[in-house]
């Protein structure tokens, strides 16, 4: 009879540490380590949790770390400097075609080229069931017709998909 409770038990906290994994505080955790790899140039954590599908689009994983290592050093040796970088809001999570999703809102400032860019930048989330985390893709190429169905076939959603918003001013 032991036994039989201690297999409960097991079975209970796998079930719960999944669910709690699922949790729209978990999506603003790994959309933060996200975020926050990125600025400190840890492109594994990006890649990490950046959508499989895009990766591929990009060439696999390695080719995706040289992208994203080049990008950013040609940018920053063009001045770039992200003064801010933050997740604003993570929606509620939904369960739908048999995956937990969210959109999550990024706010960046950066300045370049004598210009400060504020940006705000949405990302669906979907979570990871094999490895207990979020992958994040944006939103906007979800709009795209012919990209979503290169990078999610048949997605659809009852997430609302908000327009990015990028303003750009003179300093």
């Amino acid at each position: 009879m032991n036994k039989l409770k201690k297999i409960l038990l097991l079975i209970i906290i796998a079930i719960s540490t999944v669910s709690f994994s699922q949790t729209k505080e978990s999506a603003l955790n790994d959309a933060t380590a996200a975020i926050k790899a990125n600025l400190d140039l840890d492109f594994d954590t990006v890649v990490k949790h950046t959508l499989p599908a895009v990766l591929d689009m990009m060439g696999g994983k390695e080719a995706a770390l040289q992208v994203l290592k080049s990008t950013m050093e040609g940018a920053k040796a063009q001045g770039l400097v992200i003064e801010k970088a933050d997740v604003i809001n993570v929606s509620k999570i939904i369960k739908e075609q048999g995956q937990s999703r969210c959109i999550m809102t990024g706010y960046t400032e950066m300045t370049m080229s004598g210009q400060r860019v504020k940006s705000t930048i949405h990302f669906v989330g979907i979570y990871n069931d094999v490895d207990n985390y979020w992958w994040f893709v944006e939103a906007k190429q979800l709009k795209n017709e012919v990209l979503v169905n290169k990078i999610v076939p048949n997605f659809e959603t009852s997430l609302e998909i908000p327009e990015d918003d990028v303003q750009v001013e003179e300093i």
